[in-house]
């Protein structure tokens, strides 16, 4: 083991949980700008942004990383969804394009906590054989390449990812998530995730109407405190003492690791106290730099 924490940091580490699904064909890019809650139209060749599936009543499927290789290739960087469901569920909806929906089983996601080699913001790169995404934001620097050689395991690394998307507003879905929470209650305006004037998609009504009559009452904050991974409801008082007594729900934590969670609450909720877990956790500041 390193004792030198920058040098350890900076090694690379295959990073678990993150599929991808390749979309190709002639109708791909009219495919997806069809489905998903982003503007894929104005994404250049080799660029990406945060993107992500809808219900018809607006409520977040899955969110990804999209990322445009060409006039007819889409990657999408799945964390937490499975590619060959997600294709399953999607080919329903392919009718007579000409398109193939298809996992690539064989690419592997490699990440470390430095500077890209060559990748920049929304613009990714092509290294070592595989494609490099920046992935780093006010918390620091981190890059992503997803390739078909794997890097070793560190779950102490792999735990400190899943932090810094928490920290920065990326919320990590896992099924009992899914179909769940609105794109603004997630509050993924901060990364840029979706549109409201691209045109229809599933869910666009409901996004847009909340966006333009400003009825937006719900989204993400940033929560530490030992009760926190319970994920349980965020009590608005503090769990011990007579104020106990009349504590009442506010909002539910969604995500967590370690002793920090994401939880969609009131936008007037205030710095607290509050209580998870029956104990009691505080509220800090998300962090910006990872919207694309």
């Amino acid at each position: 083991m390193s004792h030198n924490p920058q040098a350890a940091s900076a090694q690379d580490f295959e990073l678990p949980g993150h599929d991808v699904l390749a979309i190709t064909g002639r109708d791909a890019v009219a495919f997806a700008q069809a489905q998903f809650m982003n503007d894929i139209a104005a994404l250049g060749d080799g660029q990406w942004h945060w993107n992500g599936w809808l219900t018809a009543k607006g409520r977040v499927i899955a969110l990804f990383a999209l990322l445009r290789i060409d006039a007819e290739t889409l990657w999408l960087v799945l964390p937490d969804v499975d590619a060959t469901a997600l294709a399953t569920q999607l080919q329903r909806f392919v009718f007579r394009s000409k398109l193939k929906l298809e996992p690539l089983a064989d690419l592997h996601a490699v990440s470390a906590f430095a500077p890209p080699a060559a990748a920049s913001g929304a613009m990714s790169a092509v290294v070592d054989g595989g494609i490099e995404l920046d992935m780093g934001g006010d918390g620091g620097t981190r890059r992503l390449r997803i390739a078909t050689t794997n890097a070793a395991s560190d779950k102490a690394l792999v735990s400190r990812w899943r932090a810094f998307d928490l920290a920065h507003g990326l919320p990590r879905l896992d099924a009992d998530q899914a179909e769940t929470w609105t794109p603004q209650q997630l509050s993924l305006e901060r990364l840029r995730a979706f549109s409201v004037k691209k045109g229809c998609y599933p869910g666009q009504e409901i996004v847009a109407r909340t966006h333009f009559l400003g009825k937006v009452k719900r989204g993400l904050v940033r929560l530490q405190g030992a009760g926190v991974p319970e994920l349980a409801e965020v009590m608005d008082g503090e769990p011990v003492g007579p104020a106990a007594q009349t504590a009442r729900p506010i909002g539910q934590l969604i995500c967590a690791e370690a002793d920090e969670g994401l939880a969609v609450m009131p936008l007037e909720a205030g710095d607290g106290p509050f209580a998870t877990g029956n104990l009691p956790c505080t509220r800090l500041s998300l962090l910006d730099g990872l919207a694309r």
